[in-house]
């Protein structure tokens, strides 16, 4: 699934835009290897509880592989604002809307640990907005994301083609109806 996210600049004359924002390559799991040890023996007793054999060669690795990867689905929370932007924010002369759309994502849902794909949906719509006011304080700032949950497919409700939207609107895009209006029909366009 997808978020889709737009701006508009405060000030034409010092508008600013992210032009890019550069997905950096982080060595996996570096910065928790201290927690890597605690989290195999974790795995290993949830796997030796829900009844498998640890010992099993199929297993064996397992327990290590599962926290290597719980850590790097969890890196997004020690990142910096400023780290992810890279000083990508650059002056322009600019007081339109900026629309970025289909811009593809996968987290863990808080609720299960099970991932979902398009921290809990609502938090993260709502720390990208404020991210956004914070990198380039625009006149206002929208996102809207859309995900499917495994925790509603794979459990639950096990509806295999449910989408959980979520929204968080600031600025001109709460406060004008019409400003909001133009942004969804724009993203809502195919």
């Amino acid at each position: 699934m997808a978020t889709e996210s737009g701006f508009i600049s405060s000030d034409s004359d010092k508008s600013e835009e992210i032009c890019d924002i550069k997905n950096k390559a982080v060595a996996d799991h570096k910065k928790k290897t201290s927690h890597l040890e605690h989290m195999t023996q974790a795995y290993s007793s949830i796997i030796s509880h829900v009844g498998e054999d640890i010992n099993r060669q199929g297993l064996l690795k397992t327990p290590e592989r599962a926290a290597k990867a719980m850590l790097y689905f969890t890196k997004g929370y020690e990142e910096q604002l400023d780290d992810i932007l890279n000083e990508a924010v650059f002056d322009e002369d600019h007081d339109e809307m900026v629309i970025v759309r289909d811009i593809e994502m996968f987290s863990l849902c808080e609720h299960h640990l099970v991932p979902f794909n398009g921290k809990v949906q609502e938090r993260l719509t709502k720390q990208i907005a404020t991210a956004m006011v914070q990198a380039v304080q625009p006149a206002g700032v929208a996102v809207v994301i859309e995900a499917s949950h495994m925790c509603m497919v794979m459990r639950g409700v096990q509806k295999i083609n449910a989408i959980t939207s979520t929204s968080c609107m600031l600025g001109v895009f709460r406060d004008d109806p019409k400003t909001r209006e133009e942004f969804l029909n724009l993203i809502n366009k195919k």
